[in-house]
């Protein structure tokens, strides 16, 4: 704009919502949510930053009722009302402007637009150049010579012309085109048959909206004539409700906006009251002068990101001389993040089209190889982009970038970066690639933050850097018009891939400093870094499976199936579809009366989830007990006896599952595709699911499981003593518990005492109830609530544990394992009793759940160099639960038995100690 001073209106309410539905779910220490309140304060701070403003005010609504709702009741009836967990946040986001020292304005009957165009029109009247914070189409009326609007999402103003562009009129016309066309989402009413099109045509041909209304007799379309006719007053009120009140009563003006002296500290320490760690970190250390400006405090506050994502630094290099350059500059810094870019998601799967590379903050590059080269190509050269014919652009060949690359990506002088490396190491050992050493941003965020938010690259850009990263929707377009990468032209595929290796170039610079700060450094180093390399072999090697006992597993699944569904039929006196929920529902609620139903909020069915049929089977109804029968079976079938037989992999012929380190709240690992974590463990259907898996001829499987690592983790982090010494004898551990609690000898004793002692041993981790224990094992709620009551008495150091876990996880939003890791613990602050005791089962299970993942992974890391360092030949090829893996030469079954279970056994320290179980056989079933 011109030289005149500038105030900058923030569209507050805007920013919040934006903020909560960009990031995950985030708690503070408390349990307070506060992802709103991080999103909000980033956004500003950057925003501060970026503007460099020196008069800025942040504007809110003040509550949902204003005089609009005089004008007309149902003024934004049908909007929802603000989602649970962000109520609570927005006094904490006033807060965090007041920290951020930027003024803050709200009025009771106003919305903040109101007063947004209030100090708009003041502004420009005093001799401001205003801009205004948002991209809110309400807020485009406003926009004139010296007022203007930005949106900081995209980081473009919207100026006359774009107003133009978006309405079809100027500015100024911009409440007449509302006023035709109305608002759902503010139930404005506007005028029935006309859009925003057909209103910019008529205002367009007729100047206003009055001189339309007066002479609406003339328009020739009957139905639209009739309809402005009938609908004149409606259209008035909506005039009404679209048109923005200028004239607010404020005790403020455009000249008291001047932002005040900064001082950091203020911001410091609201930070610190929230637990945003990494925004701390870009808070300058010592205080600041009096008067300080935004502008000067950006060098206190080093908002992010640390500097802009510009993306003017990207290169797209299209010649071995400008490889060879990148290559060596790499060489020289010692580290580089590298991404790939493929034709699809499955690393085993998909074909490798480009490599972009960064070695300094907007130092990135990205070197196309097969972009126009996938599908067969014309006769020409050319190759079809959507309508366009285009000609396949200039690339260094492939087999000279992997020469030229594979020094480097082997290099162990290099640290190669990446965020979820191991997939583009799957994409580039396609290519012969080996990639070592190697640091993953994914897994560096999950040691520091646990499961308090997503991992992706794209969350975390918003999160720590505040940017948002280019959507792969933007280049590649969606549903069945979307392309794959090779298909996109260079100057796209440069600005999204690039960004990617240089937001995780910056996302290092930032973890990594943290896991020291934050003593998250073990966790990372001996845990979670190590075993990145680790699962990329696993999943490269797979697993053998039969795919005709997959075949005649899916047929007995059906037949059984078929028998099911009729005997539900005849239970429930007619046919019905057994996979329709709203059908079921029916049934049971409507025709068989049940009780225990409810129906859901938005479609008024009936709910029949496993929760609601469970509840049901354990009152004795047959017909939902069978319903559950049917799913699990349906469930086998189609995730597991169908689905393997279409995951083999045509190369390999084995099944190759993808194993995540970053997903769970414990530590645990998950896998899909196939998800083998789900496989039952004591059903007779889980059994021959595992025997499908096979060892290739000549091989066996082993199967190595640590023997009740749960309760040998309780008795140890509650120091047990009576349970220790259970385990230190080698006791059978729930006999030992049925003779401790129920006072009777294990010589002789009832096995139903033992099985209910079993019950009680696993269930108190899981922070079981007197109502599920008594529904597990069929007796009066009465009766299980004295076994869980004697249970504690004889073991009293248990309840002391859970109470003390509990109130760590109030006071802190998280527990930790034995060994370190931060397991959040969200909703342990909840009003909602049913979610505040879930969050508290969840804190008392995880540090054990979670200690047995850490055990299991330092076990993985010892097992792995064991191996190395011997002759055998043996491969680990997965870890479900508790339990490793390996296929092995038959001869070298029995030695690997003998490497492998001492070294598990030893694999950590613990006051009781750890016990593994070994078998070997032809299939998984066998071994295990």
């Amino acid at each position: 704009m011109s030289g005149k001073p500038t105030l900058h209106l923030v569209d507050g309410s805007g920013y919040i919502f934006r903020a909560y539905h960009a990031l995950p779910p985030m708690t503070r220490p408390d349990g307070t949510p506060v992802n709103a309140v991080y999103g909000f304060t980033a956004m500003l701070l950057k925003l501060i930053a970026d503007l460099k403003a020196d008069h800025l005010a942040v504007v809110f609504d003040s509550a949902r009722k204003t005089f609009r709702n005089d004008i007309y009741p149902d003024y934004k009836a049908n909007r929802p009302p603000p989602p649970e967990d962000l109520i609570p946040q927005f006094p904490l986001i006033r807060e965090a402007a007041h920290a951020c020292q930027v003024p803050s304005l709200e009025k009771e009957g106003f919305e903040a637009d109101d007063i947004i165009a209030t100090l708009a029109e003041r502004g420009a009247a005093a001799g401001f150049d205003v801009v205004v914070v948002s991209a809110d189409k309400d807020l485009m009326q406003l926009v004139r010579e010296g007022v203007a609007l930005y949106d900081p999402m995209k980081n473009r103003d919207i100026d006359i012309d774009a107003v133009r562009e978006k309405f079809g009129v100027s500015p100024d016309r911009v409440i007449d085109v509302q006023a035709l066309a109305g608002d759902a989402s503010d139930n404005v009413p506007g005028v029935p048959g006309i859009g925003v099109k057909t209103a910019a045509q008529l205002i367009a041909e007729y100047g206003d909206l009055e001189t339309l209304l007066a002479r609406a007799g003339e328009i020739r379309q009957p139905k639209r004539r009739q309809s402005l006719i009938d609908h004149a007053d409606l259209a008035r009120v909506s005039k009404r409700l679209v048109t923005l009140d200028r004239d607010v009563p404020l005790d403020v003006g455009p000249g008291d906006l001047k932002i005040p002296g900064f001082d950091p500290a203020v911001l410091r320490d609201f930070l610190q009251a929230q637990g945003f760690r990494s925004l701390m970190t870009r808070v300058g250390n010592g205080s600041a002068p009096a008067g300080r400006t935004a502008a000067a405090a950006e060098a206190a506050v080093a908002v992010p990101p640390p500097s802009p994502v510009d993306r003017a630094g990207y290169e797209l290099v299209a010649d071995e001389a400008a490889l060879a350059r990148w290559i060596a500059r790499a060489a020289d810094l010692g580290r580089v993040a590298v991404d790939t870019e493929t034709t699809g998601l499955n690393p085993m799967t998909a074909r490798l089209v480009g490599v972009s590379l960064a070695v300094a903050p907007g130092e990135a590059c990205y070197i196309p190889l097969r972009h126009g080269l996938i599908e067969a190509q014309p006769a020409d050269g050319g190759f079809d982009f959507g309508s366009a014919h285009v000609a396949v652009p200039k690339q260094v060949p492939v087999d000279r970038a992997v020469a030229l690359l594979k020094p480097l990506l082997a290099d162990a002088g290099v640290l190669k970066i990446g965020h979820n490396i191991k997939f583009d190491m799957h994409v580039l050992a396609g290519e012969g690639l080996a990639v070592a050493p190697i640091d993953d941003t994914m897994a560096m965020s999950y040691a520091l933050d646990g499961a308090a938010h997503g991992h992706g690259m794209d969350e975390l850009a918003l999160l720590h850097l505040g940017h948002r990263t280019i959507p792969f929707s933007e280049v590649c377009g969606k549903g069945k018009g979307q392309i794959t990468f090779d298909k996109v032209p260079l100057e796209a595929a440069l600005a999204y891939a690039a960004e990617d290796a240089d937001v995780t170039f910056r996302l290092h610079a930032l973890l990594r400093p943290r896991l020291l700060q934050e003593r998250r450094v073990a966790i990372y180093e001996r845990y979670d870094r190590p075993l990145v390399s680790i699962l990329f072999t696993m999943e490269e090697e797979g697993v053998a499976v039969d795919d005709k006992a997959l075949a005649a597993m899916s047929r007995d699944f059906e037949t059984r199936m078929a028998a099911l569904e009729k005997e539900v039929h005849a239970l429930a006196g007619e046919a019905f579809n057994l996979g329709s929920p709203k059908q079921l529902g029916e049934i049971l609620f409507d025709k068989m009366s049940l009780t225990g139903g409810r129906k859901s909020g938005k479609t008024g069915a009936w709910s029949t989830d496993a929760e609601v049929l469970d509840d049901l089977a354990a009152q004795g109804h047959d017909l939902p007990a069978r319903v559950l029968d049917w799913r699990q079976l349906q469930k086998l079938k189609s995730t597991y006896a169908d689905a393997l037989v279409s995951q083999i992999n045509p190369k390999t012929g084995r099944v190759h599952t993808t194993f995540a380190q970053t997903i769970t709240s414990t530590g645990r690992l998950s896998s899909t595709d196939p998800n083998l974590q789900n496989i039952p463990i004591r059903t007779e259907e889980g059994r021959r699911i595992r025997e499908a898996f096979i060892a290739a001829p000549g091989n066996l499987l082993v199967s190595a499981d640590y023997s009740q690592i749960e309760l040998r983790l309780m008795a140890h982090v509650g120091d047990v003593a009576a349970l220790k010494a259970a385990f230190a004898g080698g006791a059978d551990i729930h006999a030992a518990t049925a003779s401790q609690v129920f006072g009777v000898p294990v010589e002789g004793m009832d096995p139903m005492l033992r099985r209910r002692a079993k019950a009680i041993n696993f269930g108190i981790i899981y922070g079981i109830s007197p109502f599920g224990l008594a529904r597990q094992l069929d007796i009066p709620q009465s009766e299980a609530r004295a076994y869980i009551d004697a249970y504690f008495a004889r073991y009293p150091e248990i309840r002391a544990y859970m109470e003390t876990t509990k109130e760590f996880a109030r006071a802190h939003g998280h527990v930790r394992t034995p060994f370190g890791r931060l397991c959040a613990t969200p909703g342990i602050a909840a009003k909602n009793p049913a979610q505040k005791a879930f969050a508290e089962r969840a804190a008392i299970n995880a540090p054990i759940q979670g200690g047995a993942a850490d055990i299991m992974k330092r076990a993985m890391i010892e097992v792995d160099a064991a191996l190395a360092e011997s002759r055998l030949a043996a491969k680990a090829i997965l870890q479900v639960h508790d339990e490793l893996v390996f296929e092995v030469a038959a001869a070298d079954a029995d030695a690997l038995v003998a490497l492998i279970k001492p070294v598990m056994e030893n694999a950590v320290t613990l006051s009781v100690p750890l016990v593994v179980d070994a078998g070997k056989g032809r299939t998984w079933a066998a071994a295990h």
